[in-house]
């Protein structure tokens, strides 16, 4: 290996407009050859550690890569079947978008099975495919067919009810390029991940790597890390800074949300980080010790849950320790819903909306889980306050702000009047709502509306808003765009700006104030029908510079009877001819006739020193006057008579 950048767990997604980023993750029961399928597929055996070889047992996360049919690459992570190591499995599941639900054909459905399942239904991992293994060991079709419909069975009302079932051999390789298909099917209806601008990468593996110090990997969401970006890891709040980063064992630049990530971090030292802290960008995310949640009881727990319990909590990569308050009830049953209020001894990093596990500690069962819906409620609620239990309910289908932003999010470009249409909140909810967003820097009004709006926002309800999101993707493409052009069009002054707006795909009201805001913001400049990126200036080469010269001393050496336009290009090519017209070195008066600066700039003098006072002149005079041809001296006089410096009366012209 070569350090760094040849790590075997580290993963690549690229950040190209349409490329999707997944992860998936493996379940089922031990020893039914979940690694083994792993390794069959990709070439990489995720079980790492001497222990797990020798036991032949994963024990803690794997991880490996693979490449789809369609060239996508995605993400693995290899988790514990055993029992005794489940709650390894949990930290790895959390990250995850998709199942590779691994049941063997020789035993079927069996307890882990049931619980990996379990837990996949609680954490809503709403895609997936079953992989029945090892039917090389089965030589009756019909125990295949009994042992799908057992699985069918098991998997009825749940997240993986619909999903495909592929009979393959680990040890053969049957199967396996349907199983592939069949992986990119489910996640090609994968939601595309949302860039919420606040990156959160939990930390489920820490390692050192000589030369380089310390490395963490996770799953990213919400947002991009970049080389350079200052971070802060939580809940310590220990500060660090990215020193390099890694996807699928390539050096990325930045990494995208939904990526497996590996960040090498300076300014930390290993023995401070712990699983389940989180990377994050400074001061965008608060630990918290108290969260508000949804609860769902599985159906065969062995006892009700109670008010006070000690439980495991696994969000994220995290595990801790929690005290469980029960709200509105005295207790909940198998398979029975409600409000708890998590008190946890350690800090925890989460959002409104993320997935939960709750574990008995002794004997350790699986009991339940949801969704987070307050992180940061303001104290203790009161056990059967109604008040609190409404509070929860509204919550749960999110704050107005929220709200209204994923109906900005989801909209684009839209007026205010129509996002919150979208968002169906009353009058004096949606007016707070907007105000919040302005505070908080989510909502770009893209008129200049935003003082008013602040204050009444009825008031703009026709203004153009986008999200802050939105505003920052289509900006950093339009300039993108805009850099791409000047590197494969280096002597050309600037894009036009139909072509610029046809390849943004924008609308016209919404390209012109795009342009207007980065005009505005000194970071591209307009000239005439042309925008360029602030600074860019053509330059020409030695070479081209020294064929311009040339070129140029013809022009010099017969000022009045120059080259044509045709033998000019043909001498010096179509685009350093267009760039010597661009930087005003030549100019044009007519489709065929052309002269330098200088040429240009003594002829237009000294006609108007013929026409002072009053006199009119005829082409044949000034054909005299400067020793040429009447092809010449009519391009010349009929652009003054178009530039509006002459008119045209008969055969003669005088100054206008």
């Amino acid at each position: 290996m070569n350090g760094f950048r040849h790590l075997s767990v580290l993963w690549v997604e690229r950040a190209k407009a349409g490329y999707s980023m997944h992860v998936i993750g493996t379940a089922g029961h031990v020893d039914h050859g979940k690694s083994a399928l792993v390794e069959a597929l990709t070439g990489t055996h995720p079980d790492r550690l001497k222990e797990e070889r020798e036991r032949e047992m994963t024990i803690d996360l794997g991880f490996a890569w693979l490449t789809l049919p369609t060239g996508e690459e995605i993400g693995i992570i290899d988790v514990p079947g055993h029992r005794d190591f489940i709650e390894n499995m949990l930290a790895g599941v959390g990250g995850i978008e998709a199942a590779l639900f691994v049941i063997a054909a020789d035993e079927g459905v069996m307890p882990q099975t049931k619980e990996h399942l379990a837990i996949l239904d609680l954490l809503e991992i709403q895609g997936g495919v079953i992989a029945l293994t090892k039917v090389d060991l089965i030589d009756d079709p019909d125990w295949l067919d009994l042992v799908e419909e057992d699985v069918r069975r098991a998997m009825a009302g749940t997240v993986l009810a619909a999903a495909p079932i592929v009979r393959v051999s680990s040890r053969t390789r049957v199967g396996l390029e349907t199983l592939k298909q069949e992986l990119g099917t489910c996640l090609a209806h994968a939601p595309a991940h949302v860039d919420l601008g606040r990156p959160r990468l939990p930390i489920d593996r820490i390692f050192s790597i000589a030369g380089f110090g310390t490395v963490v990997t996770g799953t990213l969401s919400d947002g991009y890390l970049r080389l350079g970006d200052e971070l802060e890891i939580l809940p310590a709040g220990l500060k660090g800074r990215v020193r390099g980063l890694q996807t699928h064992k390539r050096k990325e630049e930045a990494a995208v949300p939904g990526s497996r990530t590996a960040v090498n971090l300076t300014g930390v030292t290993l023995d401070r980080l712990k699983r389940g802290d989180v990377v994050a960008h400074p001061n965008t995310y608060r630990p918290t010790g108290r969260l508000d949640v949804r609860f769902r009881v599985l159906p065969d727990v062995l006892q009700p849950i109670r008010h006070n319990m000690t439980v495991k909590l696994f969000v994220g990569a995290a595990e801790m320790v929690a005290r469980l308050r029960l709200l509105g009830v005295d207790e909940l049953k198998a398979g029975e819903s409600g409000w708890l209020q998590l008190e946890v001894e350690q800090p925890v990093v989460v959002v409104r909306g993320d997935r939960y596990i709750l574990r008995r500690p002794s004997p350790g069962e699986t009991l339940g889980g949801g969704m987070v819906v307050d992180p940061h409620p303001k104290g203790r609620h009161k056990r059967y306050s109604e008040e609190s239990l409404q509070r929860l309910s509204t919550l749960a289908k999110g704050t107005p702000s929220e709200i209204l932003l994923q109906a900005l999010i989801a909209m684009g470009f839209a007026s205010l009047k129509e996002v919150i249409a979208r968002s169906n909140l009353d009058g004096e909810n949606a007016s707070a709502a907007v105000r919040e967003l302005i505070d908080s820097g989510q909502m770009v009004f893209l008129e200049d509306e935003t003082p008013q709006v602040r204050m009444k926002p009825e008031m703009a309800r026709e203004a153009l808003v986008t999200s802050r999101i939105n505003w920052e993707q289509v900006s950093s493409r339009c300039l993108q765009e805009l850099r791409e052009y000047h590197r494969f069009y280096p002597l050309r002054s600037g894009i036009p700006r139909e072509e610029l707006k046809s390849r943004l795909s924008l609308p016209a009201r919404i390209f012109n104030t795009v342009i207007r805001r980065l005009v505005d913001a000194g970071e591209l400049q307009e000239k005439g029908p042309q925008v360029r990126i602030s600074g860019h200036e053509i330059r020409l080469s030695p070479v081209q510079q020294q064929v311009a010269d040339a070129l140029l001393a013809r022009f010099n050496a017969s000022p009045y009877s120059p080259p044509s336009y045709k033998e000019a290009q043909a001498e010096i090519g179509d685009e350093l001819f267009a760039a010597l017209v661009e930087l005003g070195k030549l100019v044009s008066v007519s489709d065929d006739v052309i002269f330098s600066r200088e040429a240009y700039e003594s002829m237009s003098t000294q006609v108007k020193s013929m026409l002072a006072g009053g006199k009119s002149i005829t082409a044949a005079q000034v054909r005299d006057h400067f020793n040429t041809s009447r092809r010449y001296v009519l391009a010349f006089l009929e652009h003054l008579d178009a530039i509006g410096v002459t008119i045209r009366e008969g055969d003669t012209r005088r100054l206008k």
